[in-house]
């Protein structure tokens, strides 16, 4: 059997991920079969596509010649947290655009995908879903189909994606609370739980009931509490961390093709973990045993 222990990089990071990324010239026919037929195990019971690997975890896979030789082909490229004929999602790592301007340089998320899909074998043309600021991390849902687009873009404009993003913010903040101030000229509405505070900096979940650009990084500036490494908004520089304080740690929505209801979550990248790390100090295992409890209900 091949041991793994989850690390602080997969906290948080579903089975199937964990496989797709540990495997990735796999087909994921094959990535399918290794988990219901239970060669994927977890602390030594069978695991789930979506079961959340936490800090300390056993993940075993059974030794095999096959398994072996896509084990020699290295890990992916792109953090790839779900796929299926439809949606590709990806954990976007700060500093990346999801589709660059013309002032940007650099590859940009879709086409970044889209050249690895094509290293894979498996070319496809991608179409955002959900968007994220350069400077944030996170979940970014890529359809693979106009169909499927289609689909998800009318679900946003009716209903709206359910997220729950980390940030770390300047200053001392109550338990909780809402940030209701209008941007754009509309009603914007952002709720808020404090996970740890330390003498500068408190850890919070949000959750943005709407989606104006920039909500979150504008509702916490104005109201004296900018999220570190956002400069455009009053954050101060943090070395190391590639971008803003800020995470899409998880969306919710129902998949296009099947509507049952799913929830991806994304590991949090190495400069967030680091300052994370340093902020809660003592507190970091609790800190970390707090996020797999994190829902996107707001």
């Amino acid at each position: 059997m091949l041991t793994f222990t989850i690390t602080p990089a997969d906290h948080c990071r579903q089975a199937q991920s964990f496989l797709h990324n540990l495997l990735p010239a796999a087909t994921r026919g094959y990535l399918q079969k290794l988990i219901k037929s239970g060669q994927l195990r977890l602390n030594g019971e069978p695991a789930q596509p979506e079961t959340l690997l936490c800090l300390g975890d056993a993940v075993t896979l059974k030794e095999s010649s096959k398994t072996a030789a896509f084990l020699g082909k290295g890990r992916s490229a792109v953090d790839i947290l779900y796929e299926d004929d439809l949606l590709l999602i990806v954990n976007k790592e700060p500093g990346r655009s999801v589709h660059n301007t013309s002032e940007e340089t650099g590859k940009d998320l879709v086409l970044f995908c889209e050249e690895y899909l094509v290293q894979r074998e498996t070319p496809c043309k991608l179409r955002p879903v959900n968007r994220i600021d350069r400077g944030t991390s996170g979940a970014v849902i890529l359809a693979k189909s106009p169909t499927a687009a289609g689909i998800m873009g009318r679900f946003i404009k009716e209903t709206g994606l359910a997220k729950v993003y980390l940030a770390v913010v300047a200053g001392e903040l109550p338990e909780g609370g809402e940030i209701d101030l209008p941007l754009e000229g509309k009603e914007s509405l952002t709720r808020y739980r404090r996970l740890l505070q330390d003498d500068g900096a408190a850890v919070v979940a949000v959750w943005p009931v709407s989606g104006r650009t920039h909500q979150i990084r504008k509702h916490f500036s104005a109201t004296g509490h900018p999220i570190l490494g956002d400069r455009r908004y009053g954050g101060a520089t943090v070395r190391g961390l590639g971008g803003h304080a800020l995470h899409a740690f998880a969306v919710s929505f129902p998949h296009p093709q099947t509507t049952s209801p799913m929830t991806i979550h994304a590991p949090l990248p190495p400069g967030m973990l680091s300052l994370l790390e340093q902020v809660a100090l003592g507190a970091w295992p609790q800190l970390l045993a707090e996020l797999p409890l994190l829902s996107t209900d707001r």
